[in-house]
């Protein structure tokens, strides 16, 4: 197949185009930045530049959407909007041009909000911030554009927190408090963590290339879940860190982050704690992700066995 991966060179787009080429898929990547590992398969271009875009889609068989904007600190909020939906706008629109019937879209279990219980695909979303709010308006237009084109597939994935090797996110940033010496654990850290190893939903993700016509919707998390103390000591024992017991109230981190928020708008500089990060880490963020395992899928790694590989990747090498 000839495979347009939209966001392709970023931490989960690398991992996905690797397997695409191996199945021997022609594959092209579309972002802003050049891939390092794919540099002559990427042409620039933002996802909001219909134009571009539509060029990239040119002959094309499938469309992976991958692109977002995700950090909890993105400066204007607006471009949550400009990114996520108008993004999901102009790939729907280039779909319809280049004569596309195959999407697969990544969105995101931050629709679905904070404190839930283990949602699936079929709870009512509540999201909480900015972020899941456009992730469920960019499931919406997809939606619409699928019910317009009854030969049309469209597969929306919902990840869970994703890591593993060369990420730099909240599960790398947890760690790296953690080996620094920085970390204090804020709450009882018995609250559960639905996460997925970038080596088990990439491989997912390519298993969707199967998927006949129809809508197909999908929660992603490796099973079993991890509580925030699981985790931690986890790291403590790969890095062989003698454990702390050491942890602050709920409410005293709250406000510790509503400080760090306040510097941070007066200063215009980006801290690694904030509010809704403290909001995040202590919420238990739990899926059913029964749905993708009963698929036929087996994640070719454990959860645990994720974190390993990362922790060795990142902080032994």
């Amino acid at each position: 197949m000839k495979i347009l991966v939209i966001g392709g060179s970023g931490f989960i787009g690398t991992r996905l185009v690797e397997l695409l080429i191996k199945d021997d898929n022609e594959v092209f990547i579309f972002d802003k930045n050049y891939s390092v590992k794919y540099p002559e398969l990427t042409t620039i271009g933002d996802v909001r530049d219909f134009g571009l875009l539509n060029s990239a889609c040119e002959g094309v068989d499938l469309i992976y959407n991958l692109a977002a904007e995700h950090a909890d600190n993105v400066t204007p909020l607006s471009l949550y909007h400009d990114v996520n939906v108008g993004g999901a706008e102009n790939v729907v629109k280039a779909a319809e041009v280049n004569n596309i019937n195959k999407i697969i879209f990544t969105s995101s279990v931050a629709i679905y909000g904070l404190n839930r219980g283990t949602p699936d695909e079929n709870t009512d979303p509540q999201p909480f911030n900015e972020y899941g709010r456009t992730k469920l308006a960019a499931e919406k237009v997809f939606n619409e554009w699928h019910s317009k084109h009854s030969d049309s597939t469209l597969v929306t994935v919902r990840p869970a927190v994703v890591f593993g090797e060369n990420n730099r996110g909240n599960v790398y940033n947890l760690i790296n408090q953690i080996v620094s010496g920085r970390f204090l654990m804020i709450g009882d850290g018995t609250n559960c963590k639905s996460m997925g190893y970038v080596g088990n939903i990439t491989e997912f993700l390519k298993q969707q290339l199967d998927k006949e016509s129809g809508y197909h919707v999908y929660n992603y998390a490796d099973k079993e879940d991890l509580s925030s103390s699981n985790i931690v000591l986890i790291v403590r024992k790969e890095m062989n860190i003698l454990a702390r017991n050491i942890k602050v109230p709920y409410s005293i981190g709250l406000m510790g982050g509503y400080a760090f928020d306040v510097l941070s708008k007066l200063t215009g500089k980006k801290f690694p704690v904030s509010l809704v990060r403290i909001q995040k880490f202590c919420a238990d963020t739990t899926i059913d992700s029964s749905a993708a395992m009963s698929s036929g899928f087996i994640p070719p790694y454990t959860l645990e066995e994720g974190l390993k590989r990362m922790i060795k990747h990142e902080f032994k090498s």
